[in-house]
C-alpha cells in the first residue's frame, strides 16, 4: 500500500528571481516522500533552470512549456500521476518574495487534519486587495456562509477529496468559463469548489505579502476571476445569519502606508480609462448594491460573463472612490469602511425586496 505523502504545485511564468526560494521553502514545509511538481508557461528555460538546480529532499517533477495561464497550469500539475496518492497539496504563489516554510507546514497541517482546503490570510496595504476587499470576500461570504479574508491568496491547500473534485467541476463548467478558470479564475474556482465539501480555513499571518504588483493586471483578474465567483455563488443559497464581522475588529485588515503622489494618479487615471463612457456609475444603486444585482442577473439565467461586463464599472468606480477617500483615512475606519459593506451585500441578498 502506498504511503500518503504531501506534495507541492508551483506555477509559475518568467520567475527565476523568486521560484529557488519558494522551492527551498516548501521542500522544508513537506514531509518524507513529498513531490514538487514545477509548472511553467515561460517565456524562456531560465525559470525552469533554477528549479531544475534547487536542491530538495523531495523528489522534482519540472512541467514545461504549458500552455500560459495559471490555472491552465495548476490543472496541468493536477492531472499528473506523480500526484495520485497525495493526501495534500499545497499551491505556492511563486511571485512571493517572502516564501514562508512555517504557513506553508500549517496549510499542509490543516489539510491533513481533516480540512477541505486552507487557505494564507496576509493583511494587505490598503491600496492593494481591491479584487479581495470589495467583491471576493464578502460575495463568498454572504452567499456561502465561509467568511475568507484572502480568498484569492495565491498560497493554499487541498485535500485528497477536494483534488478528486477539481476535474470534475471543472468538465462541468460552461464553455464560456473555461479560458476563466484556465486563468486568473482558478483562485475563486478552487475555494469554491472545495467548500462544498467540507471545512475551509485561513491560516493568519501579520507579516503583509511582498510580490509583484496585480493592479497592472486588473483588468485581465477582474474579467477572468468575476464570472466564475458569480457562477458560483449563483448555485449557493445565502444563509440567514451574517459571520459577526462588524463586532471583530480586525476583520479587515489594511495596513497603512503612504501613497505617492505621482503613483496614486497613475491609479486614478487607468481606472477612468478602463471605464468604458456609455457605462458610467450609476449613483442611484450605490456599491455594493451593483453585487447583488450582477448574482441575481446570473440566477435569472443571465450568462456570468454578461454580468460581470454590467458590474465592471460599477466596480471600477469603486475603486477609484476607494483610493480617492481612503489615502486620508485612518487604518481603522477604512477596516470599518469595509466590514460596513460585508454587511450591507449580505443583507441586501438575504432580504426580499431590498434589491430591485
Amino acid at each position: 500500500m502506498t504511503r500518503p505523502f504531501t506534495a507541492a504545485i508551483l506555477p509559475s511564468r518568467n520567475e527565476p528571481a523568486t521560484i529557488a526560494a519558494v522551492t527551498t521553502a516548501a521542500d522544508q514545509a513537506m514531509g518524507e516522500g513529498a513531490v514538487i511538481v514545477h509548472a511553467d508557461s515561460s517565456d524562456t528555460p531560465d525559470t525552469a533552470d533554477r528549479f531544475a538546480a534547487t536542491p530538495t529532499r523531495a523528489g522534482k517533477v519540472a512541467l514545461t512549456g504549458l500552455r500560459r495561464g495559471k490555472g491552465a497550469q495548476i490543472l496541468a500539475a493536477l492531472r499528473r500521476p506523480e500526484l495520485a496518492g497525495a493526501e495534500a497539496v499545497l499551491i505556492a504563489d511563486t511571485d512571493t518574495r517572502t516564501p514562508d516554510p512555517a504557513l506553508y507546514r500549517a496549510l499542509l497541517d490543516q489539510v491533513r487534519g481533516g480540512t477541505a482546503f486552507a487557505i494564507a490570510d496576509y493583511p494587505r496595504h490598503w491600496d492593494e486587495a481591491n479584487l479581495t476587499n470589495h467583491l471576493a470576500r464578502p460575495l463568498i461570504a454572504a452567499t456561502t456562509g465561509h467568511d475568507v479574508p484572502q480568498p484569492l491568496a495565491g498560497d493554499l491547500a487541498l485535500s485528497r477529496r477536494a483534488l478528486n473534485a477539481v476535474p470534475r467541476a471543472a468538465a462541468a463548467l460552461p464553455p464560456d468559463l473555461e479560458g476563466c478558470v484556465d486563468g486568473y479564475g482558478i483562485d475563486a474556482f478552487l475555494l469554491l469548489t472545495a467548500a462544498g465539501l467540507g471545512t475551509v480555513a485561513s491560516i493568519r499571518t501579520d507579516e503583509p505579502k511582498r510580490h509583484a504588483a496585480s493592479f497592472p493586471h486588473l483588468p485581465v483578474i477582474f474579467h477572468q476571476a468575476v464570472p466564475v465567483l458569480l457562477h458560483l455563488t449563483a448555485r449557493r443559497t445565502p444563509p440567514p445569519a451574517p459571520a459577526p464581522i462588524l463586532d471583530d475588529p480586525g476583520a479587515y485588515r489594511t495596513d497603512d502606508r503612504v501613497l505617492a503622489l505621482d503613483r496614486l494618479t497613475a491609479m486614478l487615471a487607468t481606472l477612468e480609462n478602463l471605464t468604458p463612457v456609455r457605462h458610467r456609475y450609476d449613483d442611484e444603486r450605490p456599491w455594493p448594491l451593483p453585487v447583488a444585482d450582477a448574482w441575481r442577473a446570473v440566477n435569472s439565467g443571465i450568462p456570468p460573463t454578461e454580468a460581470a461586463d454590467r458590474l465592471r464599472p460599477h466596480y471600477l468606480h469603486r475603486v477609484h472612490d476607494w483610493l480617492t477617500c481612503a489615502q486620508h483615512a485612518t487604518a481603522q475606519h477604512r477596516a470599518d469602511q469595509l466590514a460596513a459593506a460585508h454587511v450591507r451585500l449580505h443583507t441586501d441578498l438575504t432580504t426580499p425586496g431590498v434589491s430591485t
